[in-house]
């Protein structure tokens, strides 16, 4: 499975600080149950990942709007 391939698994998804200063990710669902720690300064570094790729699928969502239309003819 891709990035891109759709599926009817759901998970869910917890984030915050613990007790040893770490970040987790956790995430949970059937037959799924996975803690990932990070650093605060590698979790950092994802957040600028997650919203550097929220900006990209915006763009890509406007222009999918875009497209259905055409400049006015003068």
């Amino acid at each position: 499975m891709g990035i891109n391939s759709e599926s009817d698994v759901s998970a869910d998804l917890q984030i915050g600080p613990t007790t040893e200063g770490m970040v987790r990710i956790y995430i949970s669902g059937d037959g799924i149950d996975l803690p990932l720690d990070f650093d605060p300064d590698e979790a950092l570094e994802i957040a600028e990942e997650l919203r550097g790729a929220a900006e990209v699928a915006r763009g890509m969502s406007a222009d999918a709007g875009k497209k259905g239309k055409s400049k006015p003819r003068r």
